[in-house]
């Protein structure tokens, strides 16, 4: 299984419409992945708090069209990353998409755990309410947002629900990146399965991004990483090797709590 992460630049001075055509072609470039992910609030950054209500939208509004007709156009499934959705009770919701190589939009995930510490992402945006798993034909991914990398029972309740891999869609500050690669390789360990984490380049809201996308192995062992700036990584995924690796060191069924 072919999966390619596209680490975007956020720049607060390229308009969202523009940003997001052309994020658009670079999805449409990956016609040879299998899976494709985006990072988290692309269109606006994550830390770009004054744009949440402005460019809140339905789940059929303009992102989502975009990434529809590029997933189908590509072939692929798309994790789009996601969005600030307004829901129909008019609260804000940080949303997942999740697209089938026909364009449907196939899966959603509200972030379970919003940043902020009662300011910013934790007071503007509702919080989910539920685990979601996504069945690809070779591989189930347990859906994740960012700030959720800092709690292991989440993955956990995700691999009880029979994850195989994760997809963590981020915008990371710069100051913690030492923070990003390791929780995103103690996640793979713990949870024997894929980490596929997607961050954010360049700076917004006057918040340097850690960049770094990452992609872990079920061992711990770390099978690319980007750099800074904005990169498409590709890798080739095994998915068997969860089982052979939950096979060879079974830990998760000594499991006690």
């Amino acid at each position: 299984m072919r999966a390619s992460l596209i680490q975007i630049d956020v720049n607060p001075e390229e308009p969202v419409n523009s940003r997001r055509r052309r994020v658009g072609s670079l999805v449409r470039e990956q016609r040879g992945s299998d899976l494709v992910v985006l990072p988290e609030l692309w269109t606006v950054g994550a830390f770009a708090y004054e744009l949440f209500a402005d460019e809140a939208e339905k789940l059929d509004g303009p992102t989502v069209q975009e990434m529809s007709q590029a997933a189908r156009d590509a072939g692929i499934w798309l994790h789009a990353g996601s969005v600030p959705e307004r829901g129909d009770d008019g609260a804000l919701y940080n949303t997942s998409l999740v697209f089938s190589p026909d364009g449907t939009l196939a899966h959603t995930y509200r972030k379970i755990h919003r940043f902020g510490f009662d300011k910013g992402e934790a007071v503007l945006m509702g919080a989910g309410e539920h685990l979601v798993t996504a069945a690809l034909p070779d591989l189930t991914l347990g859906l994740a947002t960012c700030y959720d990398l800092r709690f292991p029972e989440l993955f956990r309740g995700l691999v009880d629900a029979g994850a195989h891999a994760f997809v963590i869609p981020a915008g990371w500050p710069e100051r913690r990146r030492a923070h990003w690669t390791l929780l995103a390789r103690a996640r793979a360990v713990e949870n024997q399965a894929y980490v596929l984490a997607c961050g954010t380049a360049g700076t917004h809201a006057g918040v340097e991004q850690a960049g770094h996308s990452i992609v872990v192995d079920p061992w711990g062992e770390v099978l690319v990483e980007a750099g800074s700036g904005e990169e498409t990584l590709t890798v080739d995924l095994d998915p068997a090797k969860v089982t052979t690796t939950r096979e060879a060191f079974p830990a998760l069924k000594d499991r006690v709590l």
